[in-house]
């Protein structure tokens, strides 16, 4: 992602009210970009899940500007923004609408007209892009946490979207299949889509994000790589957030100012070359998640 680039999606919202007069956001622009992982963290009621809503046109602003792909989103184009930027919501049976899951996948084809067989073709695909295409036959509402996430990412991606959101992927799940969410996620940003995801999980967000959002109060209070968001104690501070145990663990084993960890990968490696040289570890750089250029952490003015 480089700040010359043109955004897929760019929301300026001045605020959302709910019915019962909450306001869920305010003050918020947010965009996202080609070939970035973006993760928004933050306490419950920080309003990540608002934002999210918002991307895809679920919700609308009362005063502001959703463009998707250089297109305003008005009343009357929503099913424009909702097919170039999927969402998987945190309830997977939400989304989940017919009696198998091969039937699912293929549902929002058939609602824009494809013919059956390409449509099969191309929903069989995208079960096999999230390995689960040995769930095809199986009844949605049957199958575990991990496979209805998974399934619900296969219904997104046979759209072949810009960009896919996903409210908190790994509420509820145990390791194994939060692992296997994770690795998905990592999956579809590889080959060229874009991913926004909430999470309360900043072990997971140091992991897979190319860029974090801090929320607070329905507002986003900061940003920046996961680096530069997880050394920020004030910033954490403000959003009732805590670093991930690698940023504990150097500060506690006193690795040097230098030395900045974020996953237990780049914990490890940095021990491991201490414990070789005997000198102070130099941090590895924020891109070697997903092998990106350098251009890939520049940040910018709006988050």
């Amino acid at each position: 992602m480089s700040r010359d680039a043109t955004p897929l999606v760019d929301l300026r919202c001045e605020a959302h009210t709910y019915p019962d007069g909450t306001v869920g956001v305010h003050d918020v622009d947010f965009s996202v970009y080609p070939n970035e992982v973006v993760a928004l963290v933050g306490g419950n009621g920080a309003g990540k899940s608002t934002l999210l809503e918002h991307l895809n046109a679920t919700l609308v602003p009362d005063d502001g500007e959703l463009v998707v792909d250089g297109t305003a989103i008005t009343e009357s184009n929503k099913e424009y923004a909702r097919k170039e930027v999927g969402f998987v919501f945190q309830d997977a049976d939400t989304q989940l609408v017919a009696p198998t899951v091969l039937d699912d996948v293929l549902f929002g084809l058939q609602n824009y007209g494809v013919a059956d067989d390409d449509a099969r073709a191309r929903a069989r695909e995208a079960l096999a892009t999230v390995d689960a295409g040995h769930l095809e036959d199986r009844v949605p509402h049957y199958l575990s946490g991990g496979e209805k996430r998974l399934v619900g990412l296969a219904g997104v991606l046979v759209l072949e979207p810009s960009v896919v959101v996903l409210d908190e992927p790994l509420a509820g799940l145990d390791p194994e299949r939060s692992r296997l969410v994770a690795d998905r996620i990592t999956q579809i940003h590889e080959a060229g889509i874009s991913v926004v995801l909430s999470t309360h999980d900043l072990e997971f967000a140091a992991e897979v994000a190319d860029r974090v959002c801090v929320m607070a109060e329905g507002n986003i209070i900061g940003g920046g790589t996961p680096r530069e968001v997880f050394y920020d104690d004030a910033l954490l501070a403000d959003a009732n957030l805590h670093p991930p145990s690698a940023v504990r663990v150097a500060r506690d084993a006193e690795l040097g100012a230098t030395a900045q960890p974020v996953t237990e990968s780049d914990l490890v490696s940095l021990l491991t070359e201490a414990g070789n040289s005997n000198t102070a570890p130099k941090p590895s750089t924020d891109r070697h998640r997903h092998n990106l250029p350098p251009s890939s952490t520049s940040l910018t003015t709006s988050w």
